[in-house]
Parts: structure tokens; sequence; C-alpha cells
């Protein structure tokens, strides 16, 4: 879709439609296309409408640029969706849709893969953000599927997940069978958020770079971004790099077993610290034991309402975890409530390295180049089994790196 005529940042560039913006020397829609090629999606359709002559006459029919070019000429705005169901003829297999105007560097057959897997009409992609308090977020069950849509302008949970719509989607021609009677069609409002709740819609979560240059100011930090080789970095086809976090004692105040959600407090200069890590190259995950499931203590919705107000107020201080593991068991029976069925000695809990072993299996993570900072020897421990390299918080002796608090062990790394 590169459709549309780009006024916030109009003064970039005023004179060119914002596809053909350039980032490092080339427009941005010819990034788009590079990154498609190379994973063998040649086949593309151009939806073009304001200045579209100049996307046209630069890309031609694409084999300058190894893919085949077809364009869709909006005479008059359709709307963002509009065009689809011009298209529709055309559309007779899972399709990806994509903004012709966001910077990106995915895997994209990862994520088709997911959409077949799932077997839905849409998938979503989806990734946290720095400034989830005026994102449009999805809300999703433990199957991934699409719950609600929460758009800027709708009152949200006092405490949420930062999960963000990144605005790149797979689609199957099953979302054009429904019947629209105007002829300018919003995606999002028209088609996509009536499928939430429904169970036809899901959401691909992914800490791959996916920006909109939208404003200007968006515009520096993607061309920083590039620059740095941060957007090429983090497709996961790459071997990525992460700092694992404890939770408790690291992330947020120490105060026992928590189990009341209002108990729970970061310890300042947390939000800046993760902040650093999300602009680094590191990808953030937590990894924490939460024995209080297998207690009874906690349920798991009451440990993801938690977590939930960790995102909340780390993205008030723009920034975010990339994912978060939580080890549910406990190894000794006996306790009053307790869950029978995850009194267990797993593989997951500190001193284990499961919950690593997890985490580097679904983002492609080389643990040597990776790093485990917690407030226990347990902690250290479970990074020197994954192979990371670790640091223990507020004091301890020996070999492994100590430091005083999250932002001291985040600046050490990030200077190394």
């Amino acid at each position: 879709m590169a459709g549309g005529k780009g006024t916030r940042i109009s003064s970039v560039a005023s004179d060119i439609p914002k596809p053909m913006i350039r980032i490092g020397g080339k427009p941005v829609l010819e990034r788009e296309i590079e990154c498609l090629r190379t994973q063998n999606f040649t086949d593309l359709i151009i939806t073009v409408g304001h200045l579209g002559h100049v996307i046209m006459d630069y890309f031609g029919d694409g084999s300058r640029f190894g893919v085949n070019i077809e364009y869709y000429i909006e005479d008059h705005p359709l709307g963002n969706a509009g065009a689809l169901y011009k298209l529709k003829n055309c559309l007779k297999e899972d399709f990806l849709l994509l903004n012709g105007d966001v910077i990106f560097d995915i895997d994209f057959n990862r994520f088709v893969q997911y959409h077949h897997a799932k077997g839905g009409v849409a998938t979503l992609f989806t990734h946290p953000n720095s400034h989830p308090y005026d994102s449009a977020l999805v809300l999703c069950n433990k199957e991934n599927q699409v719950e609600k849509w929460i758009t800027r302008e709708n009152i949200r949970p006092q405490y949420y997940k930062n999960r963000v719509n990144a605005g790149l989607h797979v689609l199957s021609p099953k979302i054009l069978e429904k019947k629209v009677y105007q002829e300018k069609i919003d995606l999002d409002r028209d088609l996509l958020q009536p499928l939430a709740g429904t169970g036809a819609m899901y959401a691909y979560d992914s800490p791959e770079y996916v920006k909109d240059m939208g404003t200007p100011d968006r515009y520096e930090t993607v061309c920083n971004d590039f620059r740095m080789g941060y957007v090429q970095a983090k497709n996961l086809r790459r071997k990525q790099r992460a700092i694992f976090l404890d939770r408790d004692g690291t992330i947020n105040r120490y105060v026992g077993f928590l189990t009341d959600i209002e108990h729970f407090e970061l310890y300042k200069g947390v939000e800046e610290a993760i902040r650093k890590i999300n602009n680094s190259g590191y990808l953030a995950i937590v990894v924490t034991n939460q024995p209080v499931i297998a207690r009874g203590e906690v349920t798991t919705i009451e440990l993801e309402t938690i977590h939930q107000k960790m995102e909340t107020l780390l993205g008030q201080g723009g920034a975010y975890l990339d994912a978060i593991y939580y080890c549910p068991h406990h190894p000794h029976r006996g306790y009053v409530g307790e869950i029978s069925k995850l009194k267990i000695d797993c593989e997951c809990r500190k001193p284990k390295p499961g919950m690593l072993l997890q985490a580097a299996n679904d983002f492609n993570i080389d643990l040597s180049k990776s790093w485990m900072i917690g407030d226990s020897e347990n902690d250290v421990s479970c990074g020197e089994k994954a192979g990371c390299k670790t640091v223990l918080l507020r004091g301890g002796e020996g070999t492994t790196i100590t430091a005083k608090d999250l932002l001291a062990a985040v600046n050490m790394i990030i200077e190394m």
C-alpha cells in the first residue's frame, strides 16, 4: 500500500510520495522490496495514488530489482483497503499486506508459517514499542487469538501487555468475503477490528525491527538505527544478543513472594536501564521463578496481571520487554492449596537454564554473546549454565561481575 500523501513528514520531502523518502541512500519502498526478494517473495502489487507516477517510473515492472511488479492506480482515494476489493480477483491465495512507508527487516517466511499453522483469516505482526500508552493495542488469549482491539481513542485497561499492531499482515482472501457497501474502506476499522473476538485473527509477536517513519523525529530515529545496523540485525534469521533479567529484586522491589499486585514497585532507574537495552540492539527478556503458582498463592491470570502492570509502568517510561518467561513449578510438596501437577523438579526453574534455552530457541539467540543479570546466586548459576556472561546485583563475591543496580549493570555491559 503506497498511496498515502505523508502530510506529517512533508517537511522532510514534499515533492515525492512518502514511500520514496530515502533511508541510507535508497527509498524506503526499495528497502522493503529488497527484504522481500531475498526471502523469495517476488510477485508484488503496489497500490499508488498521490504522486504515484514517481513510484512507477522508479520501479517499472520490477525486473531491475529482481521482482515482478503490477500496479493499481487509485484515481481517487479509496481508503487504505479499498483497492483490495478492486483486486479481489487477483488475490486467490493467502497474501502479505504491507505498508509501503514503513522501515522493516523481518523473517517473512517465519511470519507466514505461523499464519498457516494457526489457520486464521488474518494474522497481525505485533511487537512492543516505547509508547504503548498512545498506540493501538491488541489484547489476546493464550492461543494468541485477538480478543480485543484498543485504538488510541479507546479507554484502555489500567494495566495491559505492551503488544502493538505494527501494520504488517498475512491475510486470507476470505477476508474479502465480507460485504462492504462503501467505496472508501479502512483496513483496521472495517475489516480487521470486526474479527476481534471471533477466533479468526491471530497476533504474531516478534521483536524484529518495524517502524513507521511518519514524522520528522521518527524519520531521524529510523535513519540513525539504519546507520547503526539495528534494523538489519533484528531480523530473526540472524543471531540475536539478549540481556536476560531476573524480576524480583532486579526490576521490582523485593518483598519476598510477591502475591499482591499493589506490592509491585519498580526500582528507581529501571525504566532508563531497559530503555538503554532497547536502544542497544540487545533483546530485553525477563526470566523469573514464580513458585507462587505451584503453591496456589497466585493464579496464572493474577501473575499475568502483575506482568501487565510491569509492562505498563515500563511503557510509561519509554521502555519495553521483548519477552517474559516464568517457571510456575516448585519441587517441594506440603503447602496448603498447592497445585500438585506443578510440584515437580523441572528443567526451567533457576538455577537450571531451561528458560534461557527456550528463549534462545524462540528468538535465535547466541547465548555466548548474551548476559544474565540478577540479584541471587541462582541467577548467576543459571546464566553460566546457559553459556551467558553474568552480573550479580547488590554485592556478592567471586568471579562474577557485580553492580549496585540494574542501571549500573546495563551501562557496564553497553560500554564493553
